[in-house]
């Protein structure tokens, strides 16, 4: 029977890795089991983990004899070589009376409308739902519950549910990330890892040094977040309209799993039964004590600060269950001529299909302020995109500014970007400036479902953003129904991913191929907690001014933007670059060349711009332009294209990919986002 509080109901929804944890969480104090099946989750890398078909089948039924439901993680991205497989498991999971599936692809909305399957869909945490919009987006796609964004507070939940009537879970325990979800390309870019297939190396768990304004200070894991715990606020979750109190652990053996639904179950028979006599602490020393990391009650009551950030050795780059080392800083790879002549030896066979009046081999950049902006047209870009995340200390582009840059920009295309993350008050003040007086601009650059929602009808076309994370011709169409004209690929495609998308996706595709971009998007201030340290050294840094905060290791520095909404933007310590590989990318099908441009001088970025665009008119001097162009910060990078890929479904504990015979240098275990 379903728990109720006031008419409010209340799941407590427990993880089980494996059958036999299963057999023993169903039958503890819970109202759910979510699990993984052999396939298309985020938890594939671990031996002896999750669940084979048959014990799927026999879960349900268990689990249904006892009055409760079971929901299955489908929560990879998936990339083309993945589809058809998919196509064939859900057909299974159709008929096996799970209760639903948690999904973060939208190929997978795709897929059960396409099949006619009657599955049941909740968002995944990775699909970031943050707004009003987002979630009416994903009512209308038919999903029926949202398990929300990590820095989602309570407040913001509350609003959420009341507005939409949606279902919304929230993780009231357990492993946590520092950055927003699927916002994380760090362990793609450095291991070949995708975070957002379930194969995070956790490079936030890294130990580091903070340095700022030529200080150096002992920060140890200053992206190393605190478990969460919300044990004590049982009431306050219940009141912000959360149905479903999720438990993050899936990787974590029986006993421990046991303790956590006995704690948190009992705490909520309690407070339903006697809410004003209820005891928040009963059980706050027994979780304490059996803590893996330290606790934090996360975003739940506002930004938690350096309160957030965990100092026990669990969970600091350490196996869980040993204590032994996982993932150490690795260096950023340097681009390879070896590894660039595979590059180009992939994608000279992609036959991509062309479509009559697709341009091809045109150059945008996305741009800080006016004078780079300038500096990029003058140089002969064809797309401006005006950040809608700026960088301090400059501020947000202003419509004189607008106005300034389209007079002037001849026949080059001006586009003013969204923030990635979007609040009720960022949605209230791009509406009033695109629903005012008609812009000189050609366009949006959309970030998220809810934008695309909210601003479709606004009248300008739309180009949707890397992080929309579109990794397969199925999520790419679904949102060209919705009206977005341009897509960019996942900045984490690796190559064999790439090519796969070019060759299958028919619509106009732009790539990121040159700069330092954010491979880490997060609500943490990394700048106010550097303040509250005390600087032990002094030291320049090495490659930007000593005004950005960096992250340091022995294996490099790490730059830290601050925006002008106060959110962190982590770059990479080296330039990505693939101008080598511009014929052959031009060949097989991109359309458009981005260059990520927020961090460099109005100079800088000239000179990139024209060496880019001398190359895209005559491919054939590609590989000259390159030699003539001088890395500006601590050399070149070709980022995810580094590794060929490997499939969400693949053996499990495998070892990361690394093209052209490389080794990583990493191990792969337990870790991973929450899903």
């Amino acid at each position: 029977m379903a728990r109720y509080f006031n008419g409010k109901e209340v799941e407590l929804l427990a993880p089980a890795g494996t059958f036999e944890i299963f057999k023993k969480v169903i039958v503890a104090n819970c109202d759910a089991v979510y699990f993984g099946g052999p396939s298309l989750n985020m938890r594939l890398m671990r031996k002896g983990y999750n669940f084979s078909l048959e014990e799927i089948t026999e879960a349900a039924r268990i689990a249904h004899e006892l009055g409760k439901k079971v929901y299955v993680t489908v929560n990879n991205l998936l990339n083309e070589d993945e589809l058809d497989e998919a196509k064939e498991y859900l057909r299974f999971l159709d008929g096996t009376g799970v209760d639903a599936l948690i999904v973060q692809d939208y190929a997978v909305l795709t897929l059960i409308k396409e099949m006619g399957l009657k599955l049941s869909v909740h968002s995944s945490v990775m699909m970031n739902v943050h707004n009003i919009e987002m979630v009416r987006a994903l009512q209308e796609m038919g999903v029926t519950r949202v398990v929300t964004s990590r820095e989602m507070d309570l407040d913001t939940a509350q609003l959420l549910h009341e507005t939409t009537g949606m279902e919304l879970e929230y993780f009231v325990h357990g492993d946590m990330c520092s950055v927003h979800g699927a916002n994380c390309y760090y362990s793609s870019l450095v291991f070949g890892m995708s975070s957002n297939r379930g194969k995070c190396l956790k490079p936030c768990r890294w130990d580091y040094r903070v340095k700022k304004d030529g200080n150096v200070y002992p920060a140890e894991y200053p992206l190393a977040v605190k478990d969460m715990f919300m044990y004590e606020h049982i009431p306050e979750l219940i009141h912000s309209g959360i149905t479903s109190f999720k438990i993050e652990g899936r990787m974590r053996d029986a006993d421990f799993v046991l303790m956590l639904v006995k704690a948190y179950g009992d705490a909520i028979d309690r407070y339903i039964d006697d809410p004003v006599g209820f005891k928040r602490n009963l059980d706050t020393k027994l979780l304490y004590d059996n803590r893996k990391r330290d606790f934090s009650t996360g975003y739940a009551f506002g930004r938690p600060g350096l309160s957030n950030i965990n100092r026990r050795y669990e969970g600091t780059g350490k196996f869980y269950s040993t204590g032994k080392v996982f993932s150490t800083p690795t260096e950023e790879r340097e681009l390879s001529a070896g590894r660039m002549d595979a590059i180009r030896e992939k994608l000279a066979v992609v036959g991509r299909p062309q479509q009559p009046g697709l341009a091809h081999g045109e150059l945008s950049v996305h741009v800080n302020n006016v004078a780079q902006a300038k500096a990029a047209l003058d140089a002969g870009a064809d797309h401006i995109y005006l950040s809608g995340d700026v960088f301090e200390p400059d501020r947000p582009f202003t419509k004189a500014e607008i106005k300034e840059l389209a007079a002037i920009k001849g026949a080059a295309k001006l586009y003013l970007c969204l923030p990635r993350m979007m609040t009720e008050l960022h949605f209230e003040i791009y509406d009033g400036l695109l629903s005012g007086e008609r812009l000189p601009i050609d366009g949006i650059m959309v970030t998220n479902l809810g934008a695309i929602r909210k601003f479709a009808s606004k009248g300008y076309p739309m180009i949707g953003d890397f992080n929309l994370n579109v990794y397969n011709r199925l999520s790419a169409d679904m949102y060209r129904k919705l009206g977005v004209g341009r897509l960019t690929a996942s900045m984490e495609l690796p190559l064999n991913d790439l090519a796969a998308l070019l060759a299958n996706d028919s619509g106009p595709l732009e790539a990121i191929v040159h700069g330092s971009p954010a491979i880490m998007y997060m609500e943490h201030d990394l700048y106010e907690n550097a303040e509250t340290y005390q600087a032990i050294a002094e030291e320049d840094n090495h490659y930007v001014d000593n005004s950005i905060l960096v992250l340091k290791t022995d294996k490099g520095e790490n730059p830290v933007y601050r925006d002008v909404h106060g959110r962190c933007h982590l770059t990479l310590s080296k330039e990505l670059c693939l101008l080598p590989a511009v014929k052959e990318l031009a060949e097989a099908g991109l359309s458009v060349f981005r260059i990520e441009g927020l961090t460099y001088s109005p100079e800088q970025l000239a000179a990139i711009v024209r060496a880019y665009k001398a190359a895209l008119t005559n491919p054939q001097t590609a590989v000259e332009q390159f030699e003539h162009l001088a890395p500006v910060y601590a050399g070149y990078t070709l980022g995810a294209l580094q590794f060929d890929g490997g499939r969400a479904s693949g053996a499990a504990g495998s070892a990361p990919e690394a093209g052209a015979g490389e080794s990583s240098g990493a191990k792969a275990d337990t870790v991973g986002s929450p899903q």
